[in-house]
């Protein structure tokens, strides 16, 4: 009989044939979504990796296809450039899952480094719903300056120590030279080591992933042992298609709830919360903000990393990484879901120990009895505002101080650099949310500057934008409303008295509600004048960050 599907597919095996897929192939189609760039250190290498994946995929007689996506680099993409990195995450996300659904895949690999790249790419899973293996790109090796070793958050704090004088502009330049040594993710606690640690805790890449150097002694070739994990992630694919376990019978709500207690153990991004609420929403599920303080009530804080602290990520894995951190965890997580290796988490970390008790805390000694990152609500952020606690002085977690106002991150920059913050200021930086900024700026370098200067311990900064993974010192954001949706943020004035308080979970301005709404009255705010393009359409549509900043 003549099978009439084989004959339909003529036409697609044709054209597979000449991308060097053979006629007579047979097997599933199996994606490798690569984000491999020449414009991103994360990323520069992930074509071998990806050559890996390809071959792990074959042996098990898959046909690999290997797509692109883009990746933005948020170090490089400062300034004005940075309207364009919060929202390429919703980019990421419909070109892999676009191209997924065009092509009619069985299962995908997705590769990935950076800040938006690895949560673009989860939600694509999330909404594909396939057999799906995550395999991230690897630590950037620590740079040495001075007998010191530097990493790329070191770097930013170094502009503001040149401004302060305790570094001339030739240290500043040698810096630059050797603070990045090669390709990888930056090693420290930034977002994208936050989120391959998540991925790697979820059970959606193998185990040790996370923590691995992307280079070889001497940053001049892939590391053997990157390559061996890319290559087992083919052929891991190949058995998750073969059992039928999709991306939701892995990632379930009791995964992201334990994916909250990670980050608050390890002082993780304050991105993550943006992220995983984008998560939650592609899996339909409900994940208030209050979680955050829920949660991080219960989960002490067991580790710390730069900035916050002398250790790097590497550091982490020399400790035992994820599954060290896992297994200490174990008495405060459901451990019982899938992973992508055919084993319960449970059953991943059995047997894993902590090597350095000095990087990964016991649970009965930690550094904090509270997880890094706490949720603040008030009268300035009724719907709620972030903060990594964890990177804060003591001195810091109560602060009241007078207002100074900015509307945009350059104003707030130029102040710090000519000397105008005074020690108890809080610097005030609005029309930098999601619609107004647009695209969530990350202020990240202004929050290096204020350590560099040395005011991280007189001086906080609060906005409707957010910071980098990499911040520490005093700074609030993802305030909400934000302030070009009429929040309270929009009526502040210089010289109103903020207070701050971690321990009271509040963000509050010392002003009636009378006052307040009185304000918001007269308030107006011109929308910015914004080139076509997707920018405009993002800022036309995008949610508030309490939801993630997804598009709605």
């Amino acid at each position: 009989m003549i099978d009439q599907r084989d004959i339909s597919q003529a036409y697609a095996r044709g054209l597979l044939h000449a991308c060097g897929v053979p006629n007579n192939g047979v097997g599933p189609l199996v994606g490798i979504a690569n984000s491999w760039s020449s414009m991103v250190p994360g990323h520069i290498h992930l074509r071998a990796v990806a050559q890996a994946v390809s071959e792990g995929i074959g042996e098990c007689w898959g046909i690999p296809l290997e797509f692109n996506t883009i990746a933005l680099c948020d170090g490089i993409s400062q300034g004005a450039g940075m309207h364009a990195v919060l929202p390429s995450r919703e980019l990421i996300a419909a070109s892999v899952e676009m191209t997924a659904r065009a092509y009619q895949l069985d299962a995908m690999v997705c590769i990935g480094s950076c800040d938006k790249i690895v949560p673009g790419m989860l939600m694509a899973a999330a909404r594909l719903n396939l057999p799906t293996v995550f395999v991230t790109g690897g630590l950037m090796a620590p740079g040495e300056w001075n007998h010191t070793r530097w990493v790329a958050s070191d770097l930013k704090e170094a502009i503001g120590r040149v401004r302060s004088g305790e570094l001339t502009p030739c240290d500043l330049h040698q810096i630059e030279e050797r603070a990045c040594p090669g390709a990888g993710i930056c090693n420290m606690m930034g977002t994208a080591n936050t989120m391959c640690t998540l991925v790697e805790a979820a059970g959606l890449s193998l185990p040790g992933n996370a923590t691995i150097s992307a280079m070889s002694s001497g940053n001049s070739t892939v590391n053997p042992a990157l390559l061996d994990i890319a290559r087992s992630a083919g052929r891991c694919v190949m058995e998750s298609l073969a059992c039928s376990v999709r991306f939701r019978d892995i990632v379930t709500r009791a995964t992201l709830r334990n994916l909250i207690a990670v980050t608050q153990s390890i002082g993780g991004s304050t991105n993550a919360v943006l992220h995983l609420a984008a998560l939650a929403r592609e899996l339909e599920c409900d994940l208030a903000l209050d979680l955050w303080n829920e949660i991080g009530q219960q989960v002490p804080l067991l580790a710390r990393f730069k900035p916050a602290s002398p250790w790097t990520v590497s550091d982490f894995g020399r400790a035992g990484g994820v599954p060290a951190l896992l297994h200490t965890l174990e008495p405060l997580l459901d451990l019982q879901g899938q992973t992508v290796v055919g084993q319960t988490l449970s059953e991943l970390i059995e047997g894993a120990q902590v090597l350095d008790d000095e990087v990964i805390r016991p649970l009965n000694q930690p550094l904090a009895a509270d997880g890094g990152i706490v949720v603040l609500h008030g009268n300035l952020a009724p719907e709620g505002a972030v903060i990594k606690a964890s990177g804060v002085s003591p001195s810091m977690r109560r602060h009241v101080g007078p207002a100074r106002v900015f509307n945009s991150e350059e104003e707030v920059q130029s102040s710090l650099l000519s000397g105008h913050v005074q020690p108890g200021d809080v610097l005030v930086v609005r029309y930098e949310g999601p619609r107004g900024g647009p695209g969530m700026r990350e202020l990240s370098l202004p929050a290096a500057i204020l350590v560099g200067l040395g005011l991280s311990d007189s001086v906080a900064m609060i906005t409707d934008g957010r910071f980098s993974g990499a911040t520490r010192g005093p700074c609030v954001g993802h305030i909400c409303p934000e302030a070009a949706r009429g929040g309270p943020i929009a009526a502040l004035r210089d010289g109103d008295r903020v207070e701050i308080s971690i321990p009271d979970r509040r963000l509050d301005v010392h002003l009636s509600d009378d006052e307040l709404t009185a304000r918001l009255e007269d308030w107006d705010w011109r929308e910015k004048s914004l080139p076509p393009g997707f920018l405009r359409h993002y800022a036309a549509h995008v949610g508030p960050a309490c939801r993630g900043a997804v598009l709605e």
